[in-house]
C-alpha cells in the first residue's frame, strides 16, 4: 500500500468513525445490529454516487487522467 492508499484508507476509516458516533437510517431508525450496519453503508455509497453522477453530469466524465469515473459496480446500485 502506497503513502497516497493509506491517506485514502485513513480518511475514510475517521469520516467513517465520525459517522458511526449517532447513524441514522433513512426510515430514521438508529444503526443496531450488523444488518443495520450493512444498510447504512449501502446508503452512504449510493449517496456518494448520487452527488459522484450529479458532479459527472454538471462538469462531464472526465478525470483529468483520460478515464471516466466508475462505481466499479457496473453502474448497478446494492440493494
Amino acid at each position: 500500500m502506497d503513502i497516497n492508499q493509506r491517506q485514502i484508507a485513513l480518511s475514510v476509516l475517521e469520516c467513517l468513525r465520525d459517522d458511526l458516533m449517532y447513524p441514522r437510517l433513512k426510515n430514521g431508525s438508529r444503526v443496531l445490529d450488523v444488518a443495520d450496519l450493512r444498510q447504512y453503508i449501502y446508503e452512504q455509497m449510493g449517496r456518494i454516487r448520487t452527488n459522484a453522477l450529479v458532479m459527472d453530469g454538471l462538469y462531464g466524465n472526465d478525470n483529468g487522467h483520460g478515464q471516466g469515473v466508475s462505481n466499479g459496480h457496473n453502474g448497478h446500485a446494492h440493494p
